[in-house]
């Protein structure tokens, strides 16, 4: 587990709106390794999220080479977030 995990600059404010959405949220960035940054969940439904800075250019919101190694393998929910209101509009999607 890293100890200082690199946070995207939006992950505070998307954590914030699926908090007041009714969501609980952890955040996983410390596992490393390619796992996804945060785990949701809403009505007895489970998701993980990657999270990525939507305002910065396409070459700087790629998967790492972990990440993509780590989204390949899973086998479950697993979704590339990269604002508020994408967020969101997965927690609505989920049960």
């Amino acid at each position: 587990m890293r100890s200082r995990p690199n946070l995207d600059a939006n992950q505070r404010e998307i954590v914030a709106a699926l908090r007041k959405a009714g969501a609980s949220v952890t955040s996983t960035a410390a596992v490393g390794n390619g796992y996804p940054d945060i785990s949701v969940g809403i009505r007895k439904v489970n998701a993980l999220f990657e999270i990525k800075d939507g305002s910065k250019p396409p070459s700087k919101r790629k998967l790492t080479p972990d990440e993509k190694a780590w989204h390949d393998a899973w086998r479950g929910s697993v979704y590339i977030v990269e604002s508020v209101d994408q967020a969101l509009d997965i927690l609505a999607t989920l049960a």
